[in-house]
C-alpha cells in the first residue's frame, strides 16, 4: 500500500459527535470526502440535516443521529443506530463539548457539572459504547478524542474546561493501554484556538486579538488546518499509533 492510499477511508464507517456545527461539522465533511460513511450526531437535529445535505451534495453517505452524550441511554441508542444504518463503526471522533468562561470563584456547581458531564463523561460514555461494539464484532478501529491545549497547560477563567480536557487526554492514554489487545487505537488531538462557534466571540474580542499576537504563528487556526491530524488518526496511516496526543496550535502551548 502506498503512503497516499493509506489515508483512504473508503469502506469505513465513522461516527462524529458534536457534528452540527464548528469543528465537528468540519470533521464529518473531511471524513466523508475521504470516503467514509458518516454518522453525524448531536442534539441539534435541524443542524444535522444541513450537514447531511452538504455531504450528499458531493455523493457522500451520511445519516443524522440525535445524541446527548451526557445520557447513557441516548449514547447506546445513537451507537446502535449508526451501526444499523451504516455498518460496523470503525472510527469514532469524540468532539462534543461545551465551555463556561468565568472566574474560578464564581463557577457554580451546575456549571462545573455541565462541562465535566459533556466534555469528559460524554467522551468516556461514547468511547466505552463504541469500543464494546468493536470488541463484539472483532474488527478493531480508531477512537479519536478531541482534547485541547488547555488540557496540557492552564488558562484563567476556564477551570472546568481545563480539568475536563486534561481528563480527556489521560483517559485516552488509559484506554489506549487497555484496548490495544482488541486492535482498537485511541489517540487524542489537542487543538489550540481555532475559529468556531465556541470561540468566535472570544477571538473577536480585544483579549482574543491580544492573545493571537502571543501565538508564535501570530494567528488563530483555520478549521482546515486540523484535517491532516484527523485523517492521520482515522486512517491506516497511523496503524502503529495509540495513546498519542497530537498538538495543533501554531506553537501556542510553547508560550503558556
Amino acid at each position: 500500500m502506498s503512503d497516499t492510499a493509506s489515508f483512504d477511508l473508503a469502506g469505513k464507517v465513522a461516527l462524529v459527535t458534536g457534528a452540527s456545527s464548528g469543528l465537528g461539522r468540519r470533521f464529518a465533511l473531511v471524513l466523508a470526502k475521504a470516503g467514509a460513511k458518516v454518522g453525524v450526531a448531536a442534539r441539534r437535529t435541524d443542524k444535522l440535516a444541513e450537514v447531511v445535505r452538504e455531504i450528499e451534495s458531493f455523493d457522500g453517505r451520511a445519516v443524522p443521529i440525535p445524541l446527548d452524550v451526557t445520557d447513557p441511554a441516548s449514547v447506546r441508542t445513537a451507537v446502535a443506530a449508526a451501526e444499523t444504518e451504516l455498518g460496523p463503526i470503525g472510527v469514532l471522533v469524540n468532539n462534543a463539548g461545551v465551555i463556561v468562561v468565568k472566574p474560578l470563584l464564581d463557577h457554580t456547581v451546575e456549571e462545573w457539572d455541565q462541562v465535566i458531564d459533556t466534555d469528559l463523561k460524554g467522551v468516556w460514555l461514547m468511547a466505552q459504547e463504541v469500543a464494546r461494539h468493536m470488541v463484539r464484532l472483532g474488527h478493531g478501529g480508531s477512537i479519536i478524542n478531541i482534547g485541547s491545549i488547555l488540557g496540557l497547560t492552564a488558562q484563567p477563567r476556564r477551570p472546568s474546561y481545563c480539568a475536563a480536557k486534561a481528563g480527556v487526554i489521560h483517559l485516552s492514554r488509559a484506554m489506549a493501554v487497555e484496548l490495544a489487545a482488541h486492535k482498537i487505537r485511541v489517540n487524542a488531538i489537542a487543538p489550540g484556538f481555532f475559529e468556531s462557534e465556541m470561540t468566535h466571540d472570544f477571538l473577536a474580542s480585544n483579549a482574543g486579538q491580544a492573545m493571537a499576537t502571543r501565538i508564535p504563528m501570530k494567528r488563530a487556526g483555520a478549521v482546515d488546518e486540523l484535517d491532516g491530524a484527523l485523517l492521520l488518526l482515522a486512517s491506516d496511516a497511523s496503524r502503529y499509533m495509540t495513546g498519542a496526543v497530537i498538538t495543533v496550535d501554531g506553537g501556542h502551548s510553547l508560550t503558556l
